[in-house]
């Protein structure tokens, strides 16, 4: 292990962390909420400055941590994504010299040898590779089409080659990693949610997945076959001849990069159409095939003019590279995300209820009525916006939104499957993108189609298991309908009838606190002030006593009240 790349990591997350416990914890209990708010613009700036400055110093999973971060141009405050999302472009390239005594040692002979030329020039630096264009000596056939004929050849191919001593590297910031989680960990409201360390270990895994290029190799065929009869797709051939443990030779497919939106345009290339037919092409991944691209941040994405386009890819091709990183869909769990898609299309509390617990998302504890109706209201007044609109939602709104179901944000009934963090990572950055190739983009207008499609029958279009499901659910309600009506009725004649008002009962709970903490405070004044006092006058004994009531009247006012019901 790289002893002071471990303590530089993790010396950088305590003082990152240690600042959130003072601004966002400490001062807003002792009265400077203004103080926090005013300077929290500026501060997350100079995190996000002094990360990005580590990251590309270091290198390695730190820059995959950055790029991850960059774009979640959807959640995240533009001052922290503006800042990382110049990593795509910064990290440092290893020496020629270094990497081409890497690559001969792989390929057991010179690049002379097995190339007709070889650019000494890296065309694209990552985090844990870097890339290399070259020509091989002889062309490459190419089978693409979905009847298996041979298409023109090819002789241009970029060589990847793995960054020297970088299982090293990874070894190093994975440890780090690990420490920061277990510090992370410790905090409930996260631990209640998710298993920091068991994330890192998943995460851990996939990184070192990433550095065997042959199974890179093997996950490109797989995208390629999958994606064999939709011609608007482009995936490239893997030179197995030339392709090691280490050294991965692919067809050269560079070209416009998904978030290089001047070139588009430029090319006559409809921006919109790109967002729309990137997200149709994941819904596949996840909902067809429960295998998808899962690092998907603009330098794997390319947009690639066609001269002679037709209408099956519109004059431009979407292309993916770098297929290292890549999740599946567990079988148990497509069932829940095609509920989680036909809920979200169709507007349905009950189907996302459903939906959460088959994903095992939702705690033991949940609030499930509460939760169908912070749903319901979510529909009512955020469905069909884009994520531009969203962003410009009414503060007040918000606010309201949140105050109205403060129960259930206070207590987030929600926890992270294992399975599912790199889906989840995965739709975060896709989210992202979409958005920066069109602020206008409609999620919903995209998932509606789809959504319909799941509901349908493969063969037939008609799914009878789906509305035979849907009859069951209308008549079950309709059966007790007539009950509950009686019920209530009759509650209502014996003036038993009780309506529960959570806002209001609220409201008391958190003017009692108010009043609580004014007299605290006023407590804690006079401790202070008089234990000052004596400790002037020599009292060393009362003075010490007085004090320390004071700090335990300070303890008592900052720390966290427990919930009383």
């Amino acid at each position: 292990m790289l002893r002071s790349r471990y303590r530089r990591i993790t010396f950088f997350f305590a003082r990152v962390i240690l600042g959130l416990i003072w601004w966002e914890f400490f001062l807003p209990r002792i009265g400077l909420r203004g103080r926090t708010r005013n300077t929290r613009t500026e501060r997350l700036r100079k995190a996000a400055v002094a990360f990005r400055a580590m990251a590309i110093d270091m290198g390695g999973v730190m820059i995959k941590v950055g790029q991850f971060l960059s774009a979640r141009v959807d959640v995240l405050p533009e001052v922290i994504t503006a800042e990382l999302s110049e990593l795509q472009d910064e990290v440092r390239p290893e020496t020629y010299e270094d990497i081409r005594t890497l690559a001969e040692a792989e390929l057991g002979a010179s690049l002379e040898t097995l190339y007709a030329e070889f650019d000494s020039q890296p065309l694209a630096a990552a985090s844990l590779g870097q890339v290399h264009r070259a020509k091989l000596k002889k062309p490459q056939s190419r089978k693409q089409a979905a009847n298996g004929s041979v298409e023109q050849g090819y002789v241009d191919v970029v060589v990847k080659v793995q960054r020297p001593n970088i299982k090293t590297i990874i070894d190093t910031d994975l440890a780090a990693l690990s420490t920061v989680g277990r510090w992370v960990q410790r905090y409930r409201p996260i631990s209640k949610r998710a298993n920091i360390p068991a994330l890192l270990e998943e995460f851990s895994r996939v990184t070192y997945q990433e550095i065997d290029y042959l199974a890179e190799g093997r996950n490109a065929e797989t995208f390629a076959t999958n994606f064999a009869e939709r011609p608007e797709v482009s995936i490239p051939e893997v030179v197995w001849s030339h392709t090691t443990q280490c050294v991965l030779t692919l067809e050269d497919v560079y070209a416009i990069k998904i978030t290089d939106y001047e070139a588009m345009e430029a090319a006559g290339i409809d921006r919109r159409a790109v967002a729309s037919r990137l997200v149709d092409v994941y819904l596949q991944q996840i909902f067809e095939d429960a295998f998808f691209h899962a690092d998907p941040h603009p330098g794997n994405l390319f947009v690639t003019p066609v001269p002679d386009g037709d209408e099956e890819n519109d004059g431009w091709l979407l292309t993916f590279v770098d297929f290292g990183m890549v999740g599946t869909v567990p079988d148990n769990s497509i069932a829940g995300l095609r509920e989680l898609l036909i809920g979200m299309a169709t507007k349905d509390p009950g189907r996302m209820i459903k939906a959460y617990q088959l994903l095992e998302v939702l705690l033991p504890s949940a609030d499930l009525e509460l939760v169908e109706r912070l749903e319901a209201m979510a529909f009512d007044r955020f469905w069909g916006k884009s994520m531009e609109e969203l962003r410009e939602v009414d503060y007040d709104e918000l606010r309201e939104f949140a105050h109205e179901f403060r129960d259930i944000v206070y207590q987030l009934p929600f926890q992270v499957p294992q399975d599912l963090i790199f889906l989840g990572r995965t739709v975060a950055i896709l989210s992202g993108i979409a958005t920066g190739l069109h602020a206008q983009f409609n999620f919903w207008d995209s998932i509606a189609p789809y959504a319909q499609k799941l509901i349908q029958d493969e063969e037939g279009g008609f799914n009878l298991r789906f509305w035979l499901s849907e009859t069951v659910s209308i008549l079950q309600v309709l059966w007790g309908l007539p009950r509950q009506l009686d019920a209530v009725l009759g509650k209502m004649e014996r003036g038993n009838l009780v309506v529960q008002v959570p806002q209001a009962t609220a409201q008391l709970r958190s003017i009692e606190w108010g009043v609580r903490r004014i007299v605290g405070a006023l407590t804690f004044i006079a401790f202070l002030s008089n234990g000052v006092q004596l400790y002037l006058a020599g009292e060393l004994i009362f003075s010490g006593g007085l004090l320390a009531a004071a700090a335990l009247n300070l303890a008592w006012l900052i720390l966290p009240r427990r919930r009383r019901r």
